[in-house]
């Protein structure tokens, strides 16, 4: 009975009707939380940082990406990657029903886990999309690796692409902290203050050595954890 049950559960999870009703209702749950926190003075200017430097890549930690979809620059485009797991299945369907492209793939910590995930797809859709001038929402750590920090696959795609990559976090006064996860995922809730901060452009030139490459990516890594920490500071909370 219980194999038959979990099997069940299985099958309805997966199941297309399942999978679109889940991702409406979240959807409009996010949707509600984002309208029902007040932006704080401190927030900043999505439109006037990357004014002059479309379209961009904008980088995010793992667990602090829930609200990254309506933070849009005006009506421009935007794109990001979500894994080809089952289990991401709702949250590509989240994006769509927020008008984002999603593009299937992910990175892993080794080029045979990359290959497997189809890291390598979606490192070229999204430069495609970048080529199309489309913004580029991406998640700057790997998944299941050391968290809060860069991996190289964002750095390569600034090198590639030839656009800028911009730190951006999002902070609400009121989350929930799920503290077993490997990233600290942050719920966030409604009814309170929420604070976006962002950094300066980082460019990667084509031609960049091994050693100055190490050193862009550990400045990603120190101004997304730069921003992040002030996006919680301005609002009165600890990341």
């Amino acid at each position: 009975m219980r194999r038959a049950l979990k099997s069940l559960g299985k099958s309805l999870l997966a199941s297309n009707a399942f999978q679109s009703l889940a991702a409406t209702t979240l959807h409009a749950v996010l949707s509600l939380v984002y309208r029902t926190n007040r932006a704080v003075p401190q927030s900043d200017d999505l439109e006037a940082v990357i004014d002059g430097h479309t379209p961009v890549i904008v980088a995010l930690w793992h667990g602090q990406q829930l609200l990254a979809q309506f933070v849009r620059p005006g009506d421009q485009p935007v794109a990001t990657v979500v894994s080809r797991s089952n289990d991401a299945e709702i949250n590509a369907r989240i994006l769509q029903k927020g008008n984002v492209r999603v593009i299937r793939g992910s990175g892993g910590r080794d080029r045979h886990e990359t290959a497997r995930k189809g890291g390598v797809g979606a490192l070229k859709g999204m430069k495609d999309a970048l080529d199309q001038g489309v913004n580029v929402v991406t998640i700057a750590d790997i998944s299941k690796g050391k968290p809060r920090q860069a991996g190289e696959g964002i750095i390569t795609l600034a090198r590639l692409s030839g656009r800028p990559i911009i730190p951006m976090a999002i902070a609400t006064s009121r989350y929930y902290v799920f503290k077993k996860s490997w990233d600290k995922t942050t719920i966030n809730l409604p009814f309170g203050r929420a604070c976006l901060k962002l950094g300066d452009p980082i460019y990667v030139p084509r031609d960049i050595s091994d050693v100055d490459l190490e050193i862009l990516r550990q400045r990603v890594t120190d101004e997304l954890n730069r921003v992040t920490q002030n996006a919680y500071r301005a609002i009165g909370a600890t990341p």
